[in-house]
């Protein structure tokens, strides 16, 4: 939620009561050198998270004896390092990438500027390849300093995303204006309570808001990325709303819409699934007595892979979020965060979740299934459907599932037939049975007559090593196989 003038004017008053600086509170007169300033963000950002610590601040303007405001000449959103402004500059060389925003204001007549810096999240935050840490007063760096070093990794491992703080210091009415409550009660199937206070102890005992000593409100990431009626309201969470774009045709060349949903993914699940379902494609199919519309790709695969991507993305990843893309052909559904676990087993591996917590919450609701079944859901609907097998890719600093168009047999290339003879075999596989000429022969839709030609698309598969015979001593015909890895 933006803050006013006052409320940073007020904010700096507050610190300047601390009378010195601290591990995660820094005071500079008129100093602003960029290279100091690179520093000084990793080396407070660390602290603010050693010591938990919801932010950290520099303040320039301040003298470093007695902290009486002097005022500053700096100007940082006019300072340039080269060709380049200091914002940009500063976030190409830190990493990872966190979140740091700088305040011009005037308090008691002289312009003072705020530095406000996030804490270190998943590991140590680097300055041009160096990490940094405050001792005392003193800027030092982390690798010279190990008993630091293990506490803040410690740190790390103890504090899940879900529950480090969004939003901090509000009244009851803007956690209200902020979250919808109303969707979490219908979600939940709960009965809507009676008063004010009813609503704030539900969300309290879910750990969507915290309470505070002076009797306001803090809203977590769980709450925020949930709950939010407008997630671009959470400045960490602005890059973070959902995206769907519509081409025309099989590039990216052509854009014939983009939509964006704002909600916090819990009550804004449905609307993506819905505006999914307005933009793919629909064929006509023509049965013996009435005309059927079909869309394109199974319901539960999107819902699946949807959810999926909403749930395990990194959201320490700035700048990107879950994108949908639907082209004539297929449809790519990305997430910010590399697989935690190989592409190639998705189907037979439990995931192994970045974020828990909104996981499980998302289980309640029954938008994503039970640990590890997602996925066999989608692919086995793309099956029935006797659909091209989905495809997941790791791009970058990012996952890929792509779901496929309707696409015959025989416009099928090697590589096609492979792929999805493996997944057939893996989803037989764990749900305790085998692959057989029959069963594939019935996932492409092949006819009982042109038996070889499935023998050739299993032989390929074996050739690829992708899949194996289980039991060489049984005759052809009764042969059954397995995934690679069985």
């Amino acid at each position: 939620m933006k803050k006013s003038h006052d409320y940073y004017v007020a904010l700096v008053k507050e610190l300047l009561h601390y009378g010195k600086e601290t591990e995660w509170l820094e005071f500079k007169g008129n100093n602003y050198n960029p290279n100091t300033i690179g520093e000084y963000i990793s080396a407070l950002s660390n602290s603010a998270a050693l010591h938990h610590k919801r932010r950290a601040y520099m303040i320039w303007g301040i003298n470093d004896n007695d902290k009486s405001i002097t005022g500053t000449s700096f100007k940082p959103f006019e300072l340039k390092v080269g060709n380049e402004n200091l914002m940009n500059w500063l976030l190409r060389l830190l990493e990872p990438n966190i979140d740091f925003n700088f305040h011009e204001i005037n308090v008691d007549g002289k312009k003072v500027v705020l530095l406000e810096i996030t804490p270190a999240r998943i590991y140590p935050v680097r300055f041009n390849g160096t990490e940094y840490i405050r001792m005392g007063e003193h800027k030092k760096k982390l690798k010279d300093l190990p008993e630091k070093e293990r506490a803040l990794w410690r740190t790390f491992d103890a504090i899940p995303f879900e529950k480090q703080i969004a939003a901090f210091d509000l009244s009851e009415t803007e956690v209200l204006h902020l979250l919808d409550y109303a969707g979490y009660f219908d979600l939940l199937k709960l009965p809507f309570p009676e008063n004010r206070s009813g609503i704030l102890e539900s969300l309290e005992n879910d750990e969507m808001i915290k309470r505070l000593e002076n009797g306001r409100f803090s809203i977590t990431y769980l709450g925020a990325v949930l709950l939010a009626k407008d997630l671009t309201q959470f400045d960490p969470l602005k890059r973070k709303t959902v995206r769907i774009i519509q081409y025309d045709g099989n590039t990216k060349l052509q854009t014939i819409r983009e939509i964006e949903i704002k909600k916090g993914y819990a009550v804004g699940f449905e609307e993506i699934i819905q505006t999914v379902h307005h933009l793919v494609p629909v064929r006509e199919t023509i049965g013996e007595a009435f005309r059927e519309t079909k869309h394109d790709y199974p319901d539960v695969s999107i819902r699946e892979l949807v959810a999926n991507a909403v749930i395990h993305q990194d959201f320490f990843q700035r700048g990107n979020s879950v994108m949908i893309e639907i082209f004539d052909n297929r449809m790519e559904i990305t997430n910010p965060g590399t697989p935690l676990v190989d592409t190639e087993r998705f189907l037979d591996t439990p995931p192994r979740s970045r974020n828990e917590i909104l996981a499980a919450f998302m289980r309640r609701i029954n938008i994503c299934e039970e640990r590890g079944s997602g996925i066999d859901k989608a692919v086995a609907a793309t099956e029935q459907h006797q659909l091209p097998a989905p495809v997941f890719r790791e791009a970058g600093d990012s996952t890929i599932a792509i779901l496929f168009a309707p696409k015959q047999l025989k416009d099928m290339n090697k590589q096609d037939r492979i792929w999805a003879t493996y997944l057939h075999a893996s989803l037989r596989y764990i749900q305790n049975d085998f692959m057989t000429n029959t069963s594939l022969r019935e996932r492409f839709g092949i006819d009982e007559r042109n038996r070889a030609m499935v023998s050739r698309i299993i032989k390929e598969a074996i050739q690829a090593g992708k899949i194996r015979i289980y039991d060489e001593s049984v005759g052809t015909k009764a042969r059954q196989y397995v995934p690679w890895w069985a």
